[in-house]
Order: C-alpha cells, then sequence, then structure tokens
C-alpha cells in the first residue's frame, strides 16, 4: 500500500523543494519507488511534461531524483504570476484561467477534487509519495478552502512533517509559533519536524530542539546543516537567482520582473570558465559583457517597458555597436524584434509595441499556448539540443530565414545579418553539453569540457548523503501513513 508524507515549512523558501528531492532520492537508492507531488505550486519557472502539460520545474528535479519523467499530476495546481494581484492558473497542466488572487482565493476549494484526482494516480503503484507544501500553514487567515498545505493535508489524511529554517533567525518562534496558531485537528497531523540551513556547529541547538519539541511533542528529525552545492540544483524561486562571477567568459542578464524559465541559466553558471551576472534594476548593463542574454518573461510587454525604464535598451545597443553577442530566449527573442502585436489584449489591454529592433521579425501574440518537448540540431555544427517550448505567440520576419536551429524538421529563431543577435523560443538548450560549449566558443574564448546533468545527478546524490547524515529518515519513514 502506498504510504505519503507531507513537507510544509514554517515560512517561505525554508528549502522544502531541495529537500523532497533529497529525501526522495535517498529513498530510491533503499530501493523504494517513490514519486513527488505538489497540490498548489507559484512560479514562473515551468517545466514541459512528458504528457504535454507543464508543472513547476521544482516537482520536475524532484521528478529526477526519483528517476521518473515529470507528469502533470505531480503537481496539479500552478499559479504562474503575471501581475503584482494576478497569475495564470494551470490545472492538470492546461490554462484553466487568469485571475485576481482576491478571486482565486473564493475558488481554490474547488481545485480540491482535481487536486486529490491527481494524488490518486500519482500514487498507484508506489511505495512513497512525498508531498510539499506551499508558504506556510500558520497563515491560518489563508486556511478556508486550503489546498496547498493543512487543507490537503486534512482531506488526503497526510501526516505532515514541519521545517524550520534557521537561517533567518528566530527558528522556535517559527516552529512553536505555528503550533500555537493552528487549530486543533490541522495541528494533530503534524508529527515531527527539522531544522534546515544551519550554519557551524549543530550541537549548538541541541537545547532549542529540546525546548522545540517539549512545546510542540513532535518528533526531531534532525538538524540540517547548509548545503553548500545547492546552487548547482534547478532554482524554482526568483529570489534565488544570484551571480556566480569569476569565469573569464562574461554573461549578462536582466533580472525582468516577471523572468520566466531562468533555469535556462543554470547550466551556464555550473560551466568552469563562464560568470554570469544577474542585473538588478537601476544597474547599467556592463560595458565588459561577452554576451547579454534577455531571459523569457511572464508578460513580455510589460518586461519590455521595464526594460526601458532601467535604460537597458540604450546600453544593449550600445553592446552591439561594440561588437559584443546577444541572445534572447523566449519572451526575449520576442523582445529583440521590431513589433509586438497584441490586438487581442491576451497580455492585458490590446497593444502594438515597438520592440529593440535588434532582429528583424515580429511577433504576433495568440491565445493558443505550445507545449512541447523538443529535439533540435544546432545548424552551425550539427550538435544535438534538447529542450521544451512554452509560449504564446508566432514570430515571423526575414531573419527568421537565418534560423540557427532545426527543431522537429523546420528552421526555429532568428540571427541578425552579422549572426552576433539570435533568439530563440527553446527552453533549456544549454543542457546539452556539446552544443553549450560550441555556443560559447563563438565569443572568442577557450571553453572547459563539462558534463551538467552528470552533475546534476551527482549533487543529488551528495544531497541524498547529507541528508542520510543529519535528518532521520528512518524516523521519517516510520512517520509516513
Amino acid at each position: 500500500m502506498t504510504k505519503a508524507i507531507m513537507i510544509q515549512g514554517a515560512g517561505s523558501n525554508v528549502g522544502k523543494s531541495m529537500l523532497v528531492a533529497g529525501i526522495a532520492r535517498a529513498c530510491v537508492r533503499r530501493g523504494m519507488s517513490v514519486a513527488p507531488f505538489k497540490p498548489q505550486n507559484m512560479s514562473n519557472n515551468a517545466a514541459v511534461t512528458a504528457d504535454g502539460g507543464e508543472i513547476g520545474r521544482a516537482q520536475a528535479l524532484q521528478a529526477l531524483a526519483c528517476g521518473l519523467e515529470p507528469l502533470v499530476d505531480m503537481n496539479p495546481v500552478l499559479l504562474k504570476p503575471e501581475t503584482d494581484i494576478g497569475a495564470q492558473v494551470i490545472v492538470q497542466g492546461k490554462r484553466f484561467a487568469t485571475m485576481k488572487a482576491r478571486d482565486y482565493g473564493k475558488m481554490k476549494s474547488k481545485l480540491l477534487p482535481p487536486v486529490l484526482e491527481s494524488f490518486g494516480r500519482i500514487g498507484q503503484g508506489r511505495d512513497l509519495v512525498i508531498v510539499e507544501g506551499a508558504g506556510s500553514p500558520a497563515e491560518v487567515n489563508l486556511r478556508a478552502g486550503d489546498i496547498a498545505n493543512m487543507g490537503f493535508a486534512t482531506s488526503a489524511n497526510v501526516p505532515v512533517v514541519l521545517i524550520g529554517d534557521i537561517d533567518r533567525g528566530g527558528v522556535i518562534a517559527q516552529l512553536v509559533g505555528t503550533h500555537a496558531v493552528l487549530p486543533p485537528e490541522d495541528e494533530a497531523l503534524i508529527k515531527g519536524f527539522a531544522i534546515n540551513k544551519f550554519r557551524g556547529d549543530t550541537t549548538l541547538f541541541n537545547d532549542g530542539m529540546d525546548i522545540i519539541a517539549a512545546r510542540t511533542k513532535w518528533a526531531p528529525l534532525g538538524i540540517i546543516p547548509w548545503f553548500a552545492d545547492a546552487w548547482k540544483l534547478p532554482a524554482e524561486d526568483v529570489m534565488d537567482i544570484a551571480s556566480k562571477t569569476g569565469g573569464d567568459i562574461k554573461i549578462a542578464v536582466p533580472r525582468l520582473n516577471r523572468i520566466a524559465n531562468f533555469d535556462d541559466l543554470d547550466p551556464l553558471s555550473a560551466t568552469p570558465g563562464v560568470s554570469v551576472e544577474i542585473i538588478e534594476a537601476g544597474r547599467p548593463l556592463p560595458g565588459d559583457a561577452d554576451l547579454i542574454i534577455i531571459p523569457g518573461s511572464k508578460s513580455t510587454i510589460a518586461d519590455l517597458a521595464h526594460f526601458r525604464a532601467q535604460g537597458w535598451d540604450i546600453d544593449l545597443a550600445a553592446h552591439v555597436r561594440r561588437g559584443g553577442h546577444v541572445l534572447g530566449i523566449c519572451g526575449g527573442y520576442q523582445m529583440l524584434g521590431r513589433e509586438i502585436i497584441d490586438d487581442d489584449g491576451i497580455e492585458g489591454a490590446p497593444a502594438r509595441v515597438a520592440g529593440l529592433g535588434l532582429l528583424d521579425i515580429s511577433t504576433v501574440m495568440a491565445p493558443q499556448k505550445r507545449l512541447a518537448l523538443s529535439q533540435a540540431t544546432y545548424l552551425p555544427t550539427g550538435d544535438p539540443v534538447t529542450g521544451y517550448e512554452i509560449h504564446i505567440g508566432v514570430t515571423d520576419g526575414p531573419d527568421c530565414n537565418r534560423a540557427w536551429l532545426s527543431l522537429d524538421g523546420r528552421g526555429e529563431g532568428a540571427a541578425s545579418a552579422d549572426g552576433r543577435v539570435l533568439g530563440c523560443y527553446l527552453h533549456g538548450l544549454f543542457t546539452a553539453d556539446a552544443f553549450r560549449s560550441a555556443f560559447l566558443s563563438q565569443l572568442g574564448r577557450p571553453v572547459t569540457a563539462y558534463s551538467y546533468e552528470a552533475s546534476v545527478q551527482d549533487t543529488l546524490d551528495r544531497l541524498a548523503d547529507h541528508l542520510e547524515t543529519h535528518m532521520d529518515i528512518d524516523r521519517l519513514l516510520t512517520l509516513a501513513r
């Protein structure tokens, strides 16, 4: 019979996603059949699934840790923010609606049946399902209709382990405070707790563990030290994007307000000799960059306005005049063209907006979203590329006649006449080692060979080792039901 355990956090960004991946890998290495599950996620960093939908990137990583292909049932509700108060709602992999937060709050309880349906399917034939919560169950003002934390746990009768983040301070208050505010029926499902992101001598917090256990009666499952290699795993939260400097090849990436699918940057950051610098709003694009990447966006027209507001359009034009290289991916690709046409108001009010004009292309927004896992070929070298498409809009124009990828038998992407400005819709292309080396070599600096996917697998194994050492996995498994 399938068992389940739910990992919830005493706050946001306590490391739940990484812990689920590490626990999953540890259990798989014990010979168990394991699957991840997250009832509701909020992220613009999505993954395309084998069954043709989209889920949060963290669940795709967790699937990898389990040795599984990502499936829509692993994350049945995905919220993709488009504005500060509204988001696109994805249900079981497909677009359901675009809603304001207040309206979603009123109807989210209606999504519990498909969530439970997906949970039932994902557990079939498995020994264990590891469920990840979202935010914190202590937000009891959001408890009515909840499907992300205790609302799901009580409906599915899944026991909970609560994780506290000691790096932010106040971890005793996080955990004991959560115990204090939860209604009795919710608190009864919490069976254990652990402390994450500890720096230094963990024995210094032994008394703290005793205090939390005495106040809550929850089983202590360990103090987990900071995992220094976490940056080598694909990040889901935009707040986790960080610069990685020190390499001879310098890549600059402007942080867009609605940046999406930024895991495109992970293989570049991990490659020896490559610096990836995230440029925050208010800072100029650096004049010494070899390559500027304009990443994906959930709201292309709004992010183009933000791009111009920082003066980055001027910086980018100067970069091109100096002979620098530019790559636009998905929304960034659309921005590089002459015009973005949204007569139907797909992204907001109907609009026609001038692009950056570095590629002779135009994009017409359309309601149909393209979701596809794709195999491509890098035409200059013939190297294979594996990636995914997840976008709205159709792009065409003279520079598309200089496609630099062959994708499913058709040309993909566009290039300027001198080949220094490129764009495409294919995400994930830099995970292909040979292509990545060939692409970077055109920047005129030597590139060190590096296997990105092997590095991710190795990091998952080391994360599992880390948790086996510092977390009581055996006791955690006894808590599963």
